[in-house]
């Protein structure tokens, strides 16, 4: 009998414990991001380490058929002006499977970046191999990477602002106050906030 209850006991536990393991879902803020290679719209392969001049990066998950992504289109654009030159070039990175959103092939890809005049890579993840280490769920979900001796560091994940439906209504520009933190050798003032766009599709 004892043994028994000392079994339960014991379950329990393991039970208890179980439930307050937390998976690893991808990169947390801190973190060391792995390099890539990716496919960009030009055919040509993509990596952070053909960027030996930058300072970081500004990574975002994002596609042409989310109308979350599409109205964050021009201001993804604006950052990648804004930034690129000083060291954090954006780097759009196509997650969904193309086969469940034929609006998101390569051509489409393409035929969307050069419509819209994008200045940034817009990469493919084919076979769908990077969005997972990095944890992204949303299109477009952000994360703010920035060049250390240990590699590319994980400084900011989250939204671009605070407002997808109306540029002029943003009160909070997250992506950059990160990145002008980090360009000023400061704290970022807000390291994570929630990705608001549509789910990643398999």
């Amino acid at each position: 009998m004892k043994n028994t209850f000392k079994t339960f006991l014991a379950l329990i536990v393991v039970i208890a414990t179980s439930a307050f393991t937390i998976v690893n879902t991808g990169y947390d803020v801190g973190d060391i991001a792995t390099d890539f290679k990716l496919e960009n719209i030009d055919g040509n392969m993509v990596s952070l380490a053909d960027y030996k001049d930058a300072k970081g990066f500004i990574v975002i998950f994002t596609c042409n058929t989310c109308p979350y992504a599409v109205a964050y289109e021009d201001r993804v654009e604006a950052l990648n002006k804004k930034y690129a030159d000083k060291g954090y070039p954006v780097i759009a990175i196509m997650p969904n499977n193309p086969n469940v959103k034929q609006g998101d092939n390569m051509a489409a890809m393409q035929a969307r970046a050069k419509a819209k005049g994008f200045t940034f890579p817009y990469l493919m993840d084919k076979g769908q191999k990077i969005y997972p280490q990095y944890g992204a769920t949303k299109t477009p979900h952000v994360y703010i990477l920035q060049k250390t001796k240990k590699g590319a560091q994980v400084k900011y994940i989250g939204a671009i602002d605070d407002n997808y439906q109306d540029a002029s209504a943003v009160t909070k520009t997250y992506a950059e106050d990160a990145v002008n933190a980090l360009l000023e050798g400061k704290e970022v003032p807000e390291t994570k906030t929630r990705a608001i766009g549509c789910s990643i599709k398999v």
